[in-house]
């Protein structure tokens, strides 16, 4: 996919792509290493990670189990600090911005666990993710209700259920996506929005994403998952192994070298 933004000989940030590049990109990560203490012992999650979203890019990572994946996520969010590197979002260092901040200027993070808020509705929940965007809110119940529909919950049956233990993970996790989508973010990050949830609504999942896209040509996502079906929405694939990317390309170039879950 061509960036849709101005490209320039003098790129401040060389090391993300070959010059002539991309003056400017929704998402660059310049040496990002996370570690965390272990007693005596320091144990390095991630090493060294560079890369560069551009706009209307949809990029899928992977990887095994206790690779970084989910980490590298939250550190994007803002949720963890790096121990080194530079987080960039439109060209602008937002490495020492908070999760909040990174929300005002466009960041949504979708977690892998849901959080659960104890005492709003479904709906209270959807109308606080929706400030800010007019279109849903102009529209009243309607809007609303339609958020719903898209990850596949019935409004009549869910939006004055409160957000506690009384609903499934998958519900939980449908609620919080419906959430996300509410929020219009120019940069949406999923982390295996798939987990928990059933086939039925996977294939609802599948036109969400498809639907953000079309809906914003600008908007960028990235998704942490294993799923065939997900990757094949890709721009481009970033595997992850032991902290580090070990392999990024095109959804095809990656997909014909992987064995991946259906």
């Amino acid at each position: 996919m061509e960036a849709t933004r101005p490209f320039s000989l003098d790129c401040p940030y060389p090391i993300l792509s070959k010059a002539p590049c991309y003056n400017y990109f929704m998402l660059g990560l310049v040496g990002v290493s996370f570690s965390v203490k272990h007693g005596k012992s320091v144990k390095n999650v991630l090493n060294d990670v560079t890369f560069s979203v551009n706009d209307g890019e949809l990029v899928v990572i992977t990887g095994p189990n206790g690779s970084g994946k989910s980490t590298l996520a939250k550190i994007i969010a803002g949720l963890e600090v790096p121990t080194s590197g530079k987080i960039l979002l439109n060209n602008e260092d937002i490495t020492a911005k908070s999760c909040t901040d990174r929300a005002r200027l466009g960041i949504a993070f979708s977690f892998q666990q849901p959080v659960t808020f104890k005492g709003l509705t479904v709906k209270d929940l959807l109308t606080i993710a929706a400030t800010g965007n007019e279109t849903i809110l102009s529209g009243d119940t309607d809007n609303i209700d339609k958020l719903l529909l898209k990850v596949g919950l019935d409004p009549e049956l869910y939006m004055d259920r409160e957000l506690n233990a009384s609903l499934s993970g998958g519900e939980q996790k449908r609620i919080e996506i419906a959430s996300v989508i509410a929020r219009n973010a120019d940069f949406t990050i999923f982390d295996e929005p798939e987990a928990g949830i059933d086939i039925w609504s996977f294939s609802k999942l599948i036109n969400v994403f498809k639907a953000m896209l079309k809906e914003n040509p600008k908007r960028s996502i990235i998704i942490i998952s294993h799923q065939e079906r997900i990757m094949k929405l890709a721009d481009r694939i970033f595997v992850m192994e032991k902290g580090k990317i070990v392999k990024q390309g095109s959804r095809d170039a990656v997909l014909s070298t992987m064995e991946i879950a259906k």
